[in-house]
């Protein structure tokens, strides 16, 4: 009898534990935000974001080499993969119970009695205060656990996009520097070279030293702009350097300015809002946590009915260990248990509100990371309708400005005006020049930023953690 009695044991163990779980039905909330884009989209299909990846979308070789270190040996990114690693692993231990322990045993018991010597030798297989989950308890917490491993893979792939999306404003970044750097450098030498001019001129008697105060002003404030630049420069490569996660080579720094793009240049299909939703894995990271908060409920419902153990064994014992395993030397145990709650001073009620509060909160964390995705695309939406004209129209400046020096040089020396309509045009065209780089970088980020709001930049080189089965 003793060899089946573990085996039934475990099978109705099993049969009894495959009860419904109490925990709520759960329902997505609804969506708090409006139906359609505040920017009106083109009619155009263009591929999704979430469905291009960032090799693809990343078109500088420099920058998708840059990417591809900072998602081997970025910390942030490398400590999002093991909090997956670390909540599989929970998960595995909390869905172990929903199976029973069963473990094997070898014991010797010795006892000497008025000069007499007795021993007896146990061996026993047995399973050890096993809870039948009745009403779902054990059930509702292992669903919860699978659900924080998942939040926790949607916050892997969420730190992913913004990590890809900040080596790619970084890059740009230092590129638009380095090209105000180099504008610093010429506007310095040409400064110098009126400063010159104007030093001669007023040796001379031609000019005032109004003119030359003005164009050693004009010098000194160009020394100031390319000793900021340059201390910008360096800022901006350490903060490349943080991102990727070790030290860059100098043949990876961006050589082009803010007119060469890194992108790919086709506008981006912003879809629907729900579409968006569906692809940025902060919300499904938001949702993943509501419905863990869900089955905790379910959890702290079942502690409100009686909590069914059992712990069994069955093995033999002999006085001898030679005879251990013959036959007659048969020993089982069975030993149920049940839990009922009486009185608790209302710990489980207490426990059940705080299992619905939280769910509650994360009903609402989950709303505002709704509205907080909404207003991203919006943002990058309202920017991308505008940012054209804007680089057009500085554009156009910066060719009036130079036309304006030009014509200012030319009544100089001429003899028609004075040095400072020169200065005064100079210092017009460097800011021109300057406003038309801030406008450029301004688009090109607007593409990136569009493009993680979107939910892209998750595939193509990411680090996946092994999924739970």
């Amino acid at each position: 009898m003793t060899k089946f009695l573990i085996p039934t044991l475990l099978a109705a163990s099993l049969a009894l534990a495959g009860c419904a779980s109490l925990a709520p039905t759960y329902e997505r909330p609804a969506a708090p935000v409006a139906a359609q884009w505040p920017v009106p989209q083109a009619t155009t299909a263009d591929a999704k974001a979430a469905d291009i990846g960032w090799r693809e979308f990343f078109t500088d070789p420099k920058l998708q080499g840059l990417i591809e270190q900072a998602l081997a040996n970025n910390r942030d990114l490398r400590v999002a993969v093991l909090n997956v690693q670390r909540a599989q692993a929970q998960y595995g231990v909390q869905r172990a119970d929903q199976l029973p322990s069963v473990n094997a045993a070898v014991g010797q018991t010795a006892q000497r009695v008025s000069g007499i010597t007795t021993r007896q030798y146990t061996a026993t297989l047995g399973v050890s205060a096993y809870e039948l989950d009745l009403f779902g308890r054990v059930r509702s917490l292992t669903d919860a656990a699978l659900q924080s491993y998942l939040a926790t893979e949607d916050a892997r792939r969420s730190t992913q996009i913004s990590l890809v999306a900040e080596v790619a404003s970084a890059y740009l970044t230092l590129a638009a520097d380095q090209e105000k750097l180099r504008l610093a450098e010429q506007t310095l030498l040409s400064r110098q070279d009126g400063l010159r001019l104007t030093q001669r001129l007023q040796a001379a008697g031609v000019s005032s030293m109004l003119d030359l105060r003005q164009a050693e002003i004009s010098a000194e404030t160009a020394q100031t702009d390319l000793a900021s630049l340059t201390s910008q420069v360096a800022q901006d490569r350490n903060a490349l350097e943080l991102l990727v996660g070790q030290p860059i080579q100098p043949a990876q720094w961006p050589e082009a300015g803010t007119d060469a793009a890194v992108t790919q240049t086709a506008e981006l299909s912003a879809g629907l809002p729900s579409d968006v939703l569906l692809a940025r894995p902060d919300v499904q990271q938001a949702e993943r946590t509501l419905q863990s908060a869900n089955a905790n409920i379910g959890a702290a419902r079942a502690a409100f009915f009686p909590k069914i153990s059992l712990t069994a064994s069955a093995g033999s014992a002999s006085g001898a260990l030679s005879d251990l395993f013959h036959a007659g030397t048969g020993m089982w145990s069975f030993v149920p248990q049940v839990s009922l709650p009486i009185f608790d001073a209302g710990r489980n009620q207490a426990n059940l509100t705080i299992a619905k509060v939280d769910r509650d909160i994360a009903v609402a964390q989950y709303e505002k990371a709704i509205q907080s995705a909404f207003r991203d695309v919006a943002d990058a939406l309202a920017q991308r309708a505008t940012i054209g004209d804007q680089v057009a129209s500085q554009q156009r400046l910066v060719t009036q400005s130079q036309d304006a020096l030009r014509l200012a040089e030319a009544r100089f020396a001429k003899g028609v005006d004075d040095r400072l309509a020169t200065l005064d045009a100079q210092r017009s065209l460097y800011s021109a020049e300057q406003g038309l780089i801030a406008a450029r970088l301004a688009q090109q980020v607007n593409r990136v930023t569009l493009y993680k709001a979107l939910g892209g930049g998750a595939g193509s080189g990411g680090q996946a953690p092994q999924s739970a089965s």
